[in-house]
């Protein structure tokens, strides 16, 4: 027991680790502005640091000179802790150079706390402490996501804020949605709706999956818990007034009661783009007159969505080897998603019983519930896909794999779900014997760790390896 605490101690170093040492190494050495629109992103934090107060979406010192608009109409929650953060860091030195790599730091411990909150939930969504891991490397070091860690954006607040909703939600069933879920909830809910619209599915899936909690069927009668369902949901609700609505009520007086700011930036940006990026006069898909279904089919938006989803570094510019795209979308994504859907839990449940206990434990005897859960998870992942076909139809957004990373969460849970599957199946044959069963243990448990290891070396190769080559090479 000792060794396997001291085994479990070493890998949960190495993982902290080497999130640590590539962030930080990328937070290093990519050159300012160079990550895709962060010299547009860090104007706003830096009117924070320098004025101590908020900008209006309209203000001209953030807004972006070739699209009129500016980014301050959009919740910007971690622009504001940036600032401040580079506010305290000003007070020793107010060097350019501190003051960026400053608030590039805050996305840093936004990923770090991510990290956390991954791995705890792994404990929840699996049993057994292989496919634990290989669900918190898997997210934790796909190379896209460790990047959006790295620079001036939202997007790393918001992959916190869903690692820390499905967490509480998951404890939130268990305990009965004790004072620390909610609070915890609350949380998440708040870090979501104060940073990026893509998520918000998870606070619509929070708001559904706590609702059917209260709903029960009992001797073929459903009952509606509602003094518990008013009284938690009231407290959870009041939290997240308490800490979000301010935003919308500001944006509401700011801009004639658009209380989200998405068509006040659209007015902007009729008033000030320029000719050739003006809203009326863009090039996309809706203004040639083509349909959803031409772009979807005549461009490349579903490759380049995947591939960057998997890693594309630098002003989109920077790829890594196509060996590791093709482990991605091959084997851990294809595959893992195929035997996910294909393959029922009472088939493999004859090699490994626990199988069916991992993530289901979470969920008593509450078949019909786990059912929704799933069907809520499938709209946490369709919802920034649907969103991001949206953008490139609409306003020619180029497809990125960061539109489509809110989804990461529970698209890895039933990608190594799938794997843990496969590997139930293959142990079918071995259940005969009590030594066959522990040499097919084995063999499972050598095949995850290889699987984590080659997840680990695709990163550093990805970030040694291709992406610090090219910034060697820069000028300077």
């Amino acid at each position: 027991m000792k060794q396997r605490k001291r085994l479990s101690a070493g890998i949960t170093i190495c993982y902290f680790g080497l999130y640590i040492i590539i962030a930080l190494s990328l937070l290093i050495v990519q050159p300012f502005g160079d990550p895709p629109d962060e010299n547009c992103r860090y104007m706003i934090s830096k009117y924070v640091y320098e004025n101590s107060a908020l900008p209006n979406g309209y203000d001209e010192t953030i807004r972006i000179p070739e699209y009129g608009f500016s980014y301050g109409f959009q919740p910007i929650l971690p622009y504001i802790i940036q600032g401040f953060a580079m506010k305290i860091v000003g007070v020793f030195s107010d060097s350019p150079s501190a003051l960026y790599y400053t608030a590039r730091s805050v996305n840093f411990l936004f990923g770090l706390l991510m990290a956390f909150f991954v791995r705890l939930l792994s404990r929840k969504w699996f049993r057994r402490e292989r496919w634990q891991w290989l669900f918190a490397f898997f997210v934790t070091f796909l190379p896209q996501a460790i990047f959006l860690h790295t620079y001036v954006n939202t997007d790393s607040c918001c992959m916190l804020s869903t690692a820390l909703i499905l967490y509480s939600l998951t404890c939130g069933i268990k305990d009965g949605f004790s004072l620390r879920s909610c609070v915890s909830l609350s949380a998440g809910i708040i870090l979501c709706t104060l940073s990026y619209y893509n998520a918000y599915g998870y606070i619509l899936s929070s708001i559904l999956i706590f609702t059917a909690y209260f709903i029960h069927k009992e001797g073929g009668k459903i009952s509606f818990d509602a003094k518990k369902f008013f009284r938690k949901g009231g407290f959870i609700a009041l939290l997240v007034l308490a800490g979000a609505a301010w935003w919308f009520i500001r944006s509401a007086v700011l801009y004639d009661g658009d209380f989200l700011g998405l068509a006040a930036r659209e007015r902007c940006a009729r008033l000030y783009a320029s000719p050739a990026l003006h809203p009326d006069t863009r090039l996309t898909w809706k203004n040639q007159g083509l349909s959803v279904w031409d772009m979807l089919l005549q461009s490349d938006f579903f490759l380049v969505s995947c591939f960057s989803f998997i890693g594309v570094f630098g002003s989109s510019s920077i790829t890594t080897s196509v060996w590791i795209y093709k482990f991605y979308y091959k084997f851990l994504f294809f595959a893992g998603i195929l035997l996910s859907v294909g393959v029922p839990f009472r088939v493999t449940a004859r090699f490994n019983p626990d199988l069916d206990a991992g993530f289901e434990d979470n969920f008593r005897e509450r078949k019909g519930f786990l059912r929704f859960f799933h069907a809520n998870m499938m709209l946490c992942i369709a919802l920034p896909l649907l969103l991001s076909i949206r953008y490139s139809y609409l306003t020619d957004y180029q497809p990125q794999g960061r539109y489509l990373l809110p989804a990461l969460i529970p698209f890895a849970f039933y990608c190594v779900r799938g794997l843990e599957k496969a590997a139930a199946l293959a142990g079918i044959p071995a259940v005969k014997s009590a030594a066959g069963k522990k040499w097919a243990s084995r063999v499972e448990l050598a095949a995850v760790w290889i699987i984590c290891a080659v997840i680990a070396v695709s990163l550093i190769i990805s970030v040694y390896g291709h992406v610090f080559p090219v910034y060697a090479a820069y000028p300077g």
